[in-house]
């Protein structure tokens, strides 16, 4: 299998620079890995990728997961410094609330990665690394524009419109790029949002949860659409797309009367390709996250043999203290027409057994 490696950094310095010999495992740098939760498939994914691209390159390793409690998350950082780990790696729950631990960190001279989720509001992120949050809404908003023929001034459609989590920086950065794109059509009346529903505080979903986003979908449907049909949903992620999918079949969409609307999503979950396959949802965003455990990789190598860290963002992730140097991956839109290719036989993070299809 072919794996999509775009990022020469990564390439390079796993490949070029020399390892420490970690014979002596007491001498071996010591990464703490801090992930939010084992409640989403890719956090999980991207803990036990981390800690395998680090050991075969005879590091130690901590993983603890904070299951979307901040104070677990904050203690089981703490704990790891107290262990005396050299670098912090942090998917972070709530990016505003570890400054104080981060402080820590910073008085033990411990290098911190914040690791797709931006630490706000402490100078002591040394570096991030991430997708681009501001193209991933891009990507699904540019679907929707594309499979409604708004360029060519077809309309008007009735949408609505979901967000992430508000303690998660990267929503608001995705939200901005999905406005981007969106905004002319709203102005010029291509785009109605019957609900009346635009800001970011109205829209978003705490904890990416889908339950939350399907009981939202439940109300927008029973107070605004008894006469009205829904065209399209902008959904960040896909558990919201599943919960915004169950509430709409619910009221009978989904026949050949009535279909299911166009739906992006993001993350590209085995649940949420599986229901693209399915003809049910119509979009989602890979962001191939082995990318960014090589690159997390290649950093702490490029540290430990007195390299510069490469970057390839000085400017987009300001804190609020400070700007973070920040290498950012390229998400994939992937739909029907792709997925395979895409998913299965260019990157290999799927096997057609995985995702419930013959192979080709």
């Amino acid at each position: 299998m072919k794996k999509i490696i775009k990022l020469v950094l990564a390439t390079l310095l796993l490949t070029l620079i020399p390892f420490p010999n970690a014979s002596a495992q007491d001498e071996a740098p010591f990464v703490g890995i801090s992930m939010p939760t084992q409640s989403a498939e890719r956090w999980i994914e991207d803990g036990n990728y981390l800690v395998e691209q680090l050991e075969a390159l005879g590091y130690k390793t901590t993983l603890q997961y904070g299951e979307d409690n901040v104070s677990n998350q904050v203690a089981q950082i703490e704990n790891m410094i107290t262990l005396g780990v050299d670098y912090l790696v942090i998917a972070s729950i709530d990016g505003s609330a570890l400054t104080e631990v981060l402080n820590q960190a910073g008085e033990q001279d411990i290098t911190v990665i914040a690791y797709d989720r931006l630490l706000m509001n402490s100078e002591n992120v040394d570096y991030y690394v991430t997708f681009d949050n501001f193209g991933v809404g891009v990507l699904g908003a540019t679907y929707i524009e594309e499979a409604l023929g708004l360029k060519d001034g077809e309309g008007p459609f009735n949408i609505e419109l979901f967000g992430g989590s508000p303690d998660d920086n990267n929503a608001v950065i995705n939200f901005d790029g999905v406005m981007s794109v969106f905004q002319q059509y709203i102005d010029n009346g291509q785009l109605v949002i019957p609900s009346g529903q635009t800001e970011f505080n109205q829209i978003a979903t705490l904890r990416w949860d889908g339950s939350t986003a399907q009981s939202r979908m439940d109300n927008l449907l029973s107070a605004n659409y008894t006469d009205e049909t829904l065209h399209a949903v902008l959904s960040p992620y896909d558990p919201i797309s599943l919960g915004v999918i169950s509430s709409l079949k619910g009221i009978g969409y989904g026949s050949e009367e009535l279909p299911i609307p166009v739906i992006t999503g993001q993350d590209a979950t085995v649940a949420g390709v599986q229901s693209i396959i399915a003809g049910e949802q119509t979009q989602t965003i890979f962001k191939n996250t082995q990318e960014l455990g090589d690159i997390t990789s290649a950093m702490i190598a490029a540290i430990e043999a007195g390299e510069e860290v490469e970057v390839n963002d000085t400017e987009t992730y300001d804190n609020g203290v400070k700007v973070v140097p920040t290498y950012m991956a390229e998400p994939i839109s992937v739909d029907i027409d792709n997925y395979y290719e895409v998913l299965i036989e260019d990157s290999g993070y799927y096997t057609p057994e995985e995702l419930g299809v013959e192979a080709r």
